[in-house]
């Protein structure tokens, strides 16, 4: 179980790098200073986590009791301060980060809230949840629409991978198991949405009724 504990804990670093650096991307497109970059990569790093933990009563937020996740993405923020002008294309390389970043949380967050005794379905939602909020915030701040509300599916890939972590623990499969089962699966959807350009079918607006006037 240690060697278990290990790896969700080197998960959950990945993910926050992960996020932080996609936030300090969007930093670098809005030609932030480096306080600017930091500010970007804490919102998106933590501001899953700490949603998560505010519905699940966990005090206090994972992050204020442990200072090297805030370490870890102050220094991604620093990382790509100094190198985010080498990268030619700045969104393509957000969009790929930030899937990493979204296969990861989805899988830690269903992860943390299995294990604060949750129902299979709200640990699958906080899973989402875990995902997806910091990177809502961070683009909201920073004037961006989100990616959740581009035409790539983005949610539905995050809640395949929370949905498929859930269900092989209560399978029962071994923990690391489902958690690279849920990690590839949110991250497989996402890669094939990005490269293909799958999306959802979207609503399509359709020409009103007319209805004879009744006296």
């Amino acid at each position: 179980m240690a060697a278990l504990d290990l790896a969700l804990r080197l998960l959950d670093w990945l993910g926050i790098a992960a996020f932080a650096a996609s936030g300090a991307l969007v930093a670098s497109r809005k030609q932030m200073d480096a306080v600017g970059f930091v500010l970007m990569a804490a919102v998106t790093g933590f501001g899953g986590g700490t949603l998560r933990d505010l519905l699940l009563g966990r005090t206090p937020v994972s992050w204020l009791a442990r200072p090297e996740l805030l370490a870890i993405a102050a220094g991604a923020a620093l990382l790509v301060f100094f190198t985010a002008h080498l990268v030619e294309s700045r969104f393509r390389a957000l969009v790929w980060v930030d899937a990493a970043g979204m296969a990861l949380f989805a899988v830690v967050g269903a992860e943390i809230a299995l294990v604060a005794g949750t129902d299979p379905w709200a640990a699958v939602l906080l899973g989402v949840v875990t995902a997806t909020a910091g990177g809502i915030m961070r683009d909201v701040i920073c004037d961006e629409l989100p990616l959740i509300l581009r035409r790539e599916i983005y949610i539905t890939a995050a809640a395949a991978g929370a949905a498929a972590y859930v269900a092989l623990r209560l399978a029962p499969l071994p923990r690391d198991v489902a958690l690279l089962a849920g990690l590839l699966l949110a991250f497989g959807i996402r890669a094939a949405a990005i490269l293909r350009g799958w999306s959802l079918p979207p609503y399509r607006a359709r020409p009103a009724r007319d209805y004879p006037d009744r006296r």
